[in-house]
């Protein structure tokens, strides 16, 4: 006797009456596609200097592809000594990076005059490795550009949340170079060292410069503004990392900055 197979009732599948999901997949649909049209628009340059971050360039990188802008991504490894550079010669295997390296130690402006030499879209945005700054941050930062409003963008920290950064010491510290800078610049600015500068690659047109570290901040906004651009701020999110965790700007160059607002004033 063959014993029947007892089958058991389809489980009904719960319903809700809560439908926030579709609006959260609406408004991620709407901003894929203005990342769409923004890239149309523009030919973006990322360019990104490395020094050091074995243990977020991977991730630094995943994020600004999955904003999905760009043309190509730079990538200048100033002679990493910590296993960067064999995580970035895997990691520009991909079509849309590019790798270029420096012989011995330079510093960030360097690496980004070397990144300037060799990009091929018409705009230009630094982004940094540290996991300090977010890319989905890029529309907004090129929208001004994107309307014709500017040639020339910074991305300020401290426009709507200045405790974004948690160290006074650092907020103070900006407050003091950018307002000693505005005043030898003539801007507004609010965040002159900020990371996220982004421009128009014309603007480069027989500008050259100097400064080999983070000197590099005061030095471009100043031979900016000599040359008549004005500087648009937006806000962005920041998320502040301390020493201990690889954070390489110090007092030093702190004092080097103001050396350098004087200089190019």
């Amino acid at each position: 006797m063959i014993e029947a197979t007892k089958t058991s009732a389809p489980t009904a599948i719960p319903t809700t009456a809560d439908t926030s999901y579709l609006e959260r997949m609406e408004s991620t649909l709407d901003q894929v596609d203005r990342n769409l049209a923004v890239a149309r628009a523009l030919a973006v340059s990322i360019v990104i200097p490395v020094y050091n971050e074995r243990e977020t360039i991977a991730e630094t990188l995943r994020r600004v592809q999955a904003v999905g802008i760009h043309q190509e991504i730079i990538l200048v490894d100033d002679y990493s000594t910590d296993g960067t550079r064999e995580v970035l010669l895997e990691l520009a295997k991909q079509p849309d990076i590019r790798l270029l390296l420096h012989g011995y130690n330079r510093g960030k402006g360097a690496a980004l005059r070397t990144a300037f030499a060799e990009v091929q879209g018409d705009v230009i945005l630094i982004q940094d490795a540290d996991l300090e700054y977010d890319p989905r941050d890029y529309p907004r930062l090129l929208a001004p550009l994107e309307r014709g409003e500017a040639k020339v963008v910074y991305g300020s920290r401290f426009l709507e949340n200045p405790r974004q950064d948690p160290s006074r010491l650092h907020r103070l510290g900006n407050r003091l170079l950018t307002a000693l800078s505005n005043r030898m610049t003539g801007q507004r600015l609010t965040d002159m060292e900020t990371c996220y500068k982004v421009f128009r690659r014309e603007i480069l047109d027989g500008l050259e410069f100097e400064q080999n570290r983070f000197g590099f901040e005061p030095e471009f906004t100043a031979k900016l503004a000599k040359r008549g651009h004005r500087i648009v701020e937006v806000p962005i999110a920041y998320h502040s990392r301390g020493y201990d965790e690889g954070k390489k700007i110090g007092f030093r160059d702190a004092l080097n900055a103001l050396w350098c607002i004087a200089k190019y004033r």
